[in-house]
């Protein structure tokens, strides 16, 4: 075989070979079930009966200088959620989800809000009384809650709770715009037996990325914890305190001496 025959040869194996190739792959891709685009969801809002039993009691001391534990809450129906008084998102999320969910459920004897500083160094009684007299919250209803170690804190808040892992931001740049720490923006369910039994990130959900992924995210799953609290506040309050009589709370956390 001369030159031109070889070189005829070889483009021909190349072009049947990459026929097969090609004709293969569109084979294979017509056999995969198309994936659906990722869209913005929250994670711990499920519909289930219960997500878990919080296993061990917290203590701390609230904006009006009390000394308090969630085990107080028993009985109750409450919403828990993480903050610390410079954190600008916690401003946005405090100032506009937790005040109108307060401002709608406030009047009932059984509802109550839970924040839980993750800087308790920074967070002093000072600066809880401005920051809950700025959002109307009444102590006896609404605790902004310092406990005073704060590695104890953020180990309660991952493990127990189930928020995501408090960080600390390391970048001068970023830790100016966003404060100290990077925390969980979720809201936490909790009804009268101490069971955790829904959680919503509605500030993720009404945020840029959040409206550009799914539009009707926000609307949704605000009208999902609302209708679940509205639920759990009408349940039979008594046979719930009859359960934690017999179920306590394993351990306390309690305050540094």
């Amino acid at each position: 075989m001369n030159d031109r025959g070889k070189i005829f040869a070889i483009y021909g194996t190349v072009a049947v070979l990459s026929a097969v190739i090609i004709g293969t792959a569109m084979f294979l891709g017509n056999q995969v079930p198309e994936q659906p685009q990722p869209v913005f969801h929250d994670a711990g809002a499920e519909k289930v009966e219960t997500f878990f039993q919080i296993p061990k009691d917290f203590s701390g001391v609230n904006q009006a200088g009390q000394q308090v534990k969630l085990s107080d809450l028993k009985g109750k129906v409450w919403l828990v959620a993480e903050f610390f008084a410079v954190c600008p998102h916690c401003a946005v999320r405090n100032g506009q989800e937790l005040k109108s969910l307060f401002d709608e459920f406030k009047d009932h004897p059984d509802f109550h809000i839970t924040c839980i500083s993750v800087d308790p160094t920074t967070d002093t009684p000072e600066r809880l009384v401005e920051y809950s007299k700025a959002l109307g919250a009444d102590p006896a209803r609404w605790w902004f809650m310092s406990h005073p170690n704060e590695k104890e804190t953020h180990e309660y808040l991952e493990k127990e709770l189930k928020f995501i892992r408090v960080q600390e931001r390391l970048d001068p740049a970023d830790r100016e715009a966003n404060g100290r720490f990077q925390h969980d923006m979720s809201i936490s369910l909790v009804d009268r037996e101490w069971n955790v039994i829904g959680k919503w990130n509605l500030y993720g959900a009404r945020s840029e990325e959040g409206r550009k992924q799914d539009p009707e995210a926000y609307e949704r799953m605000k009208a999902e914890l609302t209708g679940r609290l509205s639920e759990e506040l009408e349940k039979n309050e008594t046979a719930g305190i009859e359960n934690l009589e017999e179920e306590p709370a394993d351990d306390v956390i309690p305050d540094d001496e």
